[in-house]
């Protein structure tokens, strides 16, 4: 599968569970890319750890103003009317007493418990892990947005073996080729990417690149892809 259309489908999925009125915090890469595709309607205030809280859409090239006003992976942003830049303090108070609804983050490696990590590989220079152990922590839905592979590789394991941004703090993982939720009997199957296949092929081919036992939901369903 073509890597940006693999990106749309995990960004357009994600942004599905974004429900009205929610406060929202996007992080690096795939997740800033759900913005693109919150349902028309919908009133979602995108909070940035980094102190804006009413992030706006992407600015024109007059529009831009890089030194102030950037996302989570340091692209120029905007800020909606009522928005704000606030300290750190505040910022992380609003992390931390609960008052974000969403966080989708993405992840170098997840597994079957809700664990995950996404700051450290050992050997390799990373940006480190920033706010998300407070988001994980503080947030009321925690979602993965990630490839499924690394290559041929599983990114979702039975137990995650990188250093852990967050341990058991993971409602779902969104990829590719899947929507998976985790409940306490391990990673569910919710939904596939019916580009896969029909029903039984997209399941076999599903678990095989899963390094984790998958329990397929009763009302296992497509995912519903963008255009």
């Amino acid at each position: 599968m073509d890597k940006q259309r693999a990106k749309d489908i995990i960004a357009c999925r994600c942004a599905q569970e974004l429900k009205d009125g929610y406060v929202v915090n996007l992080g690096i890469g795939i997740p800033t890319q759900c913005a693109r595709y919150f349902p028309e309607g919908v009133d979602i205030t995108l909070h940035a750890e980094l102190g804006l809280i009413g992030q706006g859409p992407a600015p024109t090239p007059e529009q831009a103003d890089p030194l102030h006003v950037v996302d989570a992976s340091g692209n120029p942003a905007t800020i909606i009317p009522g928005g704000a830049i606030v300290d750190s303090a505040t910022n992380f108070g609003l992390i931390r007493g609960g008052h974000v609804d969403a966080c989708v983050l993405g992840a170098l490696e997840a597994d079957a418990e809700g664990s995950f990590g996404n700051w450290l590989i050992p050997g390799k220079k990373l940006t480190g892990m920033g706010g998300a152990m407070d988001l994980v922590n503080g947030s009321k839905t925690v979602i993965l947005a990630m490839i499924h592979t690394q290559g041929d590789k599983p990114k979702i394991v039975e137990k995650c073996t990188l250093p852990l941004t967050g341990y058991k703090v993971v409602d779902m993982i969104v990829t590719e080729l899947c929507v998976l939720k985790v409940t306490p009997e391990g990673l569910e199957l919710a939904e596939y990417n019916p580009e896969l296949g029909d029903r039984d092929t997209a399941v076999r081919i599903i678990q095989e690149k899963t390094a984790a036992k998958l329990h397929i939901a009763s009302d296992l369903k497509p995912m519903r892809l963008p255009d």
